[in-house]
């Protein structure tokens, strides 16, 4: 009996597909997606790259090979020049002020500033307020960056230079140990001529160090006058995602009861045309999905003191485009859906990793690069972009276009195809 009971539940299963997606599916799915995720972190082939603009204001020979070592490094992406910007005798290398532009655009995580003197001293053993300071320019909405930059700077100074790093100890020596004469001075300037040949010609690296011998200010170019910026992206990321469901289940769902009822068959019996019903639908989906991201933001505001009122403009617009897409992707689900169980298995799965690569549930720039290119194949990826550039970035609408262009180009593919599929409710 108890056997019998067993697998009476087990052929229950077997018929129910949606059941069977939902149970052993939608889990690997997972799983494959966030193993992608975290599981190769551990191998520098797969480890995302900090993009990182340099600026040596510096420019004597010892910021210059600073500057090789950091590109030789293989968790940094080093750009000394801006994209597609050249002058007639080259590239227009990065100052201060463009390589912050950069970080405020997000054409780069971090920007890093060699100060003058640092040539000098790259490594200095004396009180702090007599070292050059290197200048890291932060966009906090990635903190993790700004952190894995200032540890490599005490790694690639001192590996990259390790004849620096024995001078300004023997200096140290000298200064505090009370002099070294004359020959012991010759000597030393012959050994680290000759360390200093023999690391540029072979590469080998130096003793690795303590951390903190060089001198690192970090500032966040874009938080620092923002009360609570994280809130926009928590905001955004999750209410798309529920925008998602909310489309699937209470526009795609009502359409299929209507045809499980019968009731599609005597609307379409009447003048009202399938097209005609879609956009009817379209237009309540979209009201929908206006106000619950508009009540989001709006408790975030309250609540948490999302800066909503100074960006009104931008939300509007990005609310708008993204309750669009997300209402037409509704409607496909709805439409190539037969009873309500498929919409629920397939909505669920689709929903679920379009969030996990687009964004929702973790942030895209922390995620491989492989992943966050897969990742602009979602509608969360492009909606997402477009709120943090109005929220986080403060970007003047004209710079929403992309955003915006791609959120209502899918829209009307989504809708297209969704509208194409219906027809076998209109020949049945």
């Amino acid at each position: 009996m108890i056997l019998s009971i067993a697998g009476t539940h087990l052929a229950r299963l077997r018929r129910d597909r949606a059941a069977l997606v939902l149970t052993f599916i939608l889990p690997l799915v997972f799983f494959s997606i966030f193993a992608g995720i975290f599981g190769g972190s551990s191998s520098r082939a797969s480890t995302r790259k900090i993009s990182v603009a340099v600026v040596d204001e510096d420019g004597t020979p010892n910021s210059r090979r600073f500057v090789q070592a950091l590109q030789a490094e293989k968790a940094l992406r080093v750009l000394l020049a801006p994209a597609g910007e050249k002058e007639k005798k080259g590239p227009a290398r990065f100052d201060a002020a463009t390589a912050e532009a950069a970080v405020r655009e997000g054409n780069v995580t971090v920007a890093l500033i060699v100060p003058k003197g640092f040539g000098a001293a790259p490594i200095h053993f004396g009180p702090a307020s007599e070292r050059p300071k290197l200048r890291i320019l932060s966009d906090s909405s990635d903190p993790i960056a700004s952190q894995l930059l200032s540890g490599l700077l005490q790694k690639v100074t001192m590996t990259g230079m390790p004849d620096a790093m024995a001078k300004s100890g023997m200096e140290a020596i000298d200064r505090w140990g009370g002099g070294l004469t004359p020959e012991q001075r010759e000597k030393m300037d012959e050994n680290l001529k000759a360390w200093r040949e023999s690391t540029r010609e072979t590469g080998a690296e130096g003793g690795s160090g303590d951390e903190g011998l060089v001198a690192v200010e970090v500032r966040d170019v874009l938080g620092e006058t923002k009360k609570n910026p994280e809130v926009a992206f928590y905001a955004a990321g999750i209410g798309v995602m529920f925008l998602l469901f909310t489309a699937a289940h209470a526009g795609g769902g009502a359409l299929i009861e209507e045809v499980e009822s019968g009731t599609l068959d005597r609307i379409l019996s009447t003048r009202v045309s399938m097209t005609q019903l879609l956009l009817g639908k379209l237009l309540y989906l979209v009201a929908l999905a206006s106000s619950q991201l508009t009540l989001m933001f709006v408790w975030g505001a309250l609540v948490f003191g999302l800066e909503l009122a100074s960006h009104v403009p931008g939300f509007l617009v990005m609310t708008l485009v993204t309750a669009v897409a997300v209402s037409c992707f509704g409607l496909l689900l709805a439409s190539v859906c037969r009873t309500r169980m498929q919409l629920v298995a397939l909505s669920n799965l689709t929903i679920l990793v379009m969030s996990a690569i687009g964004g929702s549930m973790f942030p895209r720039f922390l995620m491989p690069e492989k992943i966050q290119k897969v990742g602009l194949v979602t509608l969360n990826a492009w909606a997402l972009d477009g709120f943090l550039k109005v929220f986080w970035r403060e970007e003047p609408l004209l710079k929403l276009w992309p955003q915006v262009a791609v959120l209502l180009g899918a829209s009307l593919v989504l809708f297209a195809i969704a509208r194409r599929v219906a027809r076998r409710w209109e020949v049945a």
